[in-house]
């Protein structure tokens, strides 16, 4: 059969290890990913000459909570499309080729371990890949391995500085291809895509850019730490920060479960900090950072916890706060106090200036800190008083337990002041 695609996407059926699309939107990226698979796992010998062996496609992103937010949608649309039904059974969780095929997906960030079972697969594609942190691409890319495997990428850029970018356009690999697909390489642009195109041009020119050129943004429009993360970055405090045996280590939390849980480790020296390490992951218990913690050689003075800590849980009937003091100990356990969000807000900007983060363990809560934003109000035309909460906001919580807890420790405690009395005779 005979399937269209845009010209620039051709090298989708040359045998190479990084295949990669990137670009603004209506560039046909996924929808071309999505065709040239559904052919590739129905017919192997379209991108392998002679090969018959079944083919088994990993359809990944950073984080996927159901089903519903991977590409399984779109490639059942494309099975229709192409009138490949006799050769796909599609199923709740998974899509069957009938000469043995198979598509599975996955998140990596919340299934690392699980991740590694993907060994054998011929194939990962990485959707929006533009969010994937680097502690993930370090576990998928050593896991497809199989002679002759492939890794598929496509995403629209966001900063110049994310992990993915960096990666595969601005350093790409050795046999990779890059793509930088518009809307221009798209031959069926419909008129109401050239209708939303130009009105944006014209509306936003900054915008249009980002979203229908792909051209990185310089920052974040609303970024929280904007200011702080450029003077960190400028004065060389993004960088190799190592561990001081000497000085005990303190952990700044943000809990979740289908949320984030993220963890800072940092290490107080006179005016500085250092922070060290960084650790964050979904759907996973608390034994599992326990055990993280653990196997890291670092000594511990305390683990700093946010308010709901305190709260309990259903199923033990403990809050994280009391199950973490049977593990560490009640001493080396502290709760911060209840304050709003610009509070604290307030305390991480005062002490970002003495903050210094190492650039490659932290790397990932890093990129969190460039994406941590205020919403805009586009009825008002303002900026929200409350930051967005998104896959960016958990890290950026997690900075803020330890904003608070160095805020609490430093506050100058209030001096005894003298009381007079007067005798016992003067008032008789």
């Amino acid at each position: 059969m005979d399937v269209d695609f845009p010209e620039k996407l051709a090298f989708l059926f040359e045998p190479h290890r990084y295949k990669v699309a990137k670009g603004g939107r209506f560039g046909l990226k996924s929808w071309s990913f999505a065709r040239a698979l559904l052919m590739i796992c129905a017919q192997p010998c379209v991108l392998w000459p002679g090969r018959t062996e079944p083919v088994r496609v990993l359809c990944a992103r950073e984080t996927q909570k159901s089903i519903s937010e991977s590409v399984h949608q779109l490639l059942q649309d494309q099975i229709g499309r192409l009138g490949l039904e006799s050769a796909y059974r599609v199923k709740q969780s998974d899509i069957e080729c009938a000469n043995g095929g198979y598509f599975a997906f996955a998140g990596i960030r919340q299934n690392v371990q699980n991740i590694k079972s993907y060994e054998g697969f011929d194939i990962a594609w990485v959707e929006e890949a533009q969010a994937v942190s680097r502690n993930s691409w370090n576990v998928l890319i050593p896991t497809i391995r199989k002679e002759g495997s492939e890794i598929w990428v496509s995403f629209n850029p966001d900063l110049e500085a994310d992990d993915t970018n960096q990666r595969f356009s601005a350093h790409p690999p050795p046999d990779a291809v890059v793509a930088h697909t518009t809307w221009r390489d798209n031959p069926w642009l419909t008129d109401t895509m050239r209708g939303e195109i130009e009105y944006l041009r014209e509306k936003s020119p900054d915008d249009y850019l980002h979203v229908y050129e792909g051209l990185c943004k310089q920052s974040v429009e609303g970024a929280v730490y904007r200011a702080e993360l450029a003077a960190a970055e400028k004065e060389g405090r993004l960088a190799r920060v190592p561990y001081d045996p000497q000085i005990p280590v303190e952990t700044y939390w943000d809990l979740g479960w289908g949320d984030n849980t993220s963890i800072w480790f940092a290490q107080a020296l006179p005016m500085e900090f250092h922070v060290i390490d960084h650790l964050s992951g979904c759907l996973l218990p608390l034994q599992h950072y326990v055990k993280l913690l653990q196997e890291r050689p670092y000594i511990y003075r305390r683990h700093w916890l946010p308010h709901d800590a305190r709260a309990h849980e259903l199923g033990s009937g403990k809050s994280i706060e009391e199950q973490l003091k049977a593990v560490f100990g009640a001493d080396k356990v502290r709760v911060t106090s209840r304050l709003s969000v610009q509070d604290g807000i307030a305390a991480v900007r005062a002490i970002f200036p003495r903050c210094w983060f190492d650039a490659e363990k932290c790397a990932d809560g890093i990129q969190s800190l460039r994406h941590y934003r205020y919403e805009r109000d586009e009825d008002r035309g303002t900026f929200r008083r409350e930051p967005l909460h998104d896959w960016a906001s958990h890290d950026a919580d997690a900075l803020r337990t330890l904003g608070l807890a160095i805020r609490s420790a430093e506050r100058p405690k209030e001096l005894p002041r003298p009381r007079f009395q007067r005798p016992a005779s003067a008032w008789s």
